[in-house]
């Protein structure tokens, strides 16, 4: 069924050409489309990331001017440069002054220790005690060294509560160590920071120092080691910022990270971003695509089918009646299939009926008309080798009784029976039908003598022209039968014959009595409305060459009669010059 069927072929061949091309469009949609929102959700987390960064660089250089502030007090570095007693109240109250000034600069601040080099005293003011002094320099003196070796004199560690900024403080423009400022912070401010740097729901973020320490971090439970590799391949890597994709068994996805300057403790900002998130607008911009594209596709395949069976309905249609014509119903079934080049095929099939239906009826009409004039001529005919024998002796007769005109008389008699007899030829050329014409009129001149007149006149190219036998005598008849009237003038009739363009006109004209109107219309009725011969009427006339002209031409053929002006009746006659389909009538003989 399909490989025969048209309207599977083309439902299958539509279908492949639109859902392939939408099909692939949407996915190579959501390819392009995914990866552009990852890109852009990872500049985004760049740019928001390098945002942070610059918050917390200028966060903690805030914090580290302060301990900067120290060098701008004259009496504050004295006391650093000069050995001076603890029980010094100028001294006390300097440090004090100073220490406070540096502890009440910033909220974050909970504590201030210094670490003098000279004397090997620790000095620490807090928000909770007044300045103490004490002998506990060795406690952090890891911290100091690391501080010391730091080509900007600064080092921060965190601990589980606070962030310790230690500050080698320098005997400028000497590198002589004369203290060690550390400033004990609270995490809340770089908290607060951090929290704009992430969406707490979907994503990670820490900071950490670059010995993998933790500032800060976004998830409640602590990494395990197992799963921190990608916290060595950050600290390793040569990038100021940069990204990296990440897949192990905890977490697939993008991470993103940025570096602090060497100024401010070199942390790294680091935000772990899962493929869920990445590509969480994507699968929305997917879904919006997908169901668009199903939508689409859905009136696609609607249309699809519409198109086909709007297609193949009338080629159905036609095949449909084709069965039918094939099973002898000649019947169309349809008015129309449409404007298209399908119902052109249409109509111009439906034209093939009719005139296949108009083939059968004329022959049928020939069949009829043949049958009729032949069981006339049957009528007619008593032995034609007896008549033809029995004229040739009596012209024979004629002839020894020396009568020439009564052998003449009797040789047109014969040649009009055998013409008229012969039943072989049914289309002749115009010359035969012109000699025939010019025997019966002979005749009727051998009749009427000089009261009658006649003339011929036949273009030399019209004798070839083939046309049906015996359309002319019953014409030239009716003028001897009802127009012919010697009382009052000389009988006339001339016959023309012309050539013109496609067409060949044969004009007979008469001088008689002429036909009354009324009875002109009748005839006129009658013929154009009536075609065939009524049943009992007279073997030959008007309305039986006028049958026998529609037959042969359809409707070609021009059939006139009309009164002249100056007396008697005109009949015109225009006939194509070649026959519709080239029939003859012998071709319907049974």
């Amino acid at each position: 069924m399909f490989k025969t069927s048209i309207r599977n072929k083309l439902i299958v061949l539509l279908l492949l050409i639109t859902i392939i091309p939408f099909g692939s469009s949407i996915v190579v949609t959501y390819i392009y489309t995914k990866e552009s929102l990852k890109d852009q959700t990872i500049e985004e987390n760049v740019n928001l990331l390098y945002q942070g960064k610059v918050n917390i660089e200028n966060y903690l250089r805030e914090l580290n001017n302060y301990t900067l502030s120290f060098y701008s007090n004259p009496d504050f570095m004295s006391y650093l440069r000069n050995t001076y007693s603890n029980n010094d109240y100028l001294s006390m109250g300097t440090v004090h002054n100073v220490l406070r000034a540096l502890l009440y600069s910033d909220d974050s601040i909970t504590q201030v220790n210094m670490a003098i080099v000279s004397d090997q005293q620790m000095v620490s003011l807090s928000r909770r005690s007044t300045l103490v002094y004490s002998k506990q320099v060795d406690t952090n003196i890891e911290a100091y060294e690391r501080a010391k070796n730091n080509p900007n004199n600064i080092f921060i560690e965190s601990t589980d509560d606070s962030i310790l900024i230690h500050r080698a403080f320098r005997n400028v423009p000497a590198s002589q160590i004369l203290a060690y400022i550390t400033l004990e912070i609270r995490p809340g401010k770089i908290n607060e920071m951090s929290h704009y740097l992430f969406n707490n729901s979907t994503e990670e973020f820490y900071i950490m120092t670059p010995e993998a320490e933790f500032i800060y971090h976004s998830t409640i439970e602590e990494l395990s080691d197992q799963n921190n590799n990608w916290i060595n391949e950050i600290i390793e890597s040569e990038e100021q910022s940069g990204t990296i994709e990440w897949k192990d068994s905890t977490f697939q996805g993008v991470v993103v990270f940025d570096r602090l300057s060497d100024a401010t403790g070199s942390w790294l900002l680091v935000k772990r971003i899962p493929h869920t998130t990445l590509y969480e607008s994507a699968y929305g911009v997917a879904a919006i695509n997908i169901l668009f594209g199903v939508i689409g596709l859905i009136l696609v395949i609607l249309a699809t089918f519409f198109v086909s069976f709007k297609i193949t309905s009338p080629i159905r249609v036609l095949v449909q009646n084709i069965k039918e014509v094939e099973k002898g119903n000649m019947q169309v079934q349809f008015q129309s299939l449409g404007n298209d080049e399908i119902g052109l095929l249409g109509q111009r099939f439906k034209m093939m009926i009719e005139k296949i239906n108009q083939l059968i009826n004329r022959e049928y009409k020939l069949e009829l008309e043949n049958k009729t004039n032949q069981l006339k001529v049957l009528h007619s005919q008593i032995n034609p080798h007896f008549l033809y024998n029995t004229l040739q002796s009596i012209g024979t007769m004629a002839l020894k009784s020396k009568v020439p005109e009564v052998y003449s008389s009797l040789t047109d008699l014969s040649q009009i029976m055998r013409y008229s007899m012969n039943m072989d030829e049914d289309i002749v050329p115009l010359e035969k039908e012109i000699n025939y014409t010019k025997s019966y009129l002979l005749l009727q001149k051998q009749r009427f003598g000089e009261d009658l007149h006649y003339s011929v006149e036949v273009e030399e190219d019209a004798l070839n022209i083939e046309v049906p036998k015996m359309i002319l005598q019953p014409i030239i008849e009716n003028y001897f039968k009802h127009g012919f009237d010697t009382r009052d003038r000389l009988g006339e009739i001339k016959i023309i014959c012309k050539k013109k363009e496609s067409y060949l006109f044969i004009v007979i004209r008469d001088n008689g009595v002429g036909i009354p109107q009324t009875r002109l219309k009748e005839i006129q009725d009658h013929l154009y409305h009536k075609v065939h011969t009524a049943k009992g009427g007279s073997s030959i006339g008007l309305k039986n060459v006028y049958a026998r002209l529609k037959l042969y031409y359809s409707d070609l053929v021009s059939f006139k009669i009309q009164n002249r002006s100056s007396g008697g009746v005109q009949v015109t006659i225009k006939l194509p010059l070649e026959l519709e389909g080239d029939l003859h009538e012998s071709n319907h003989r049974g």
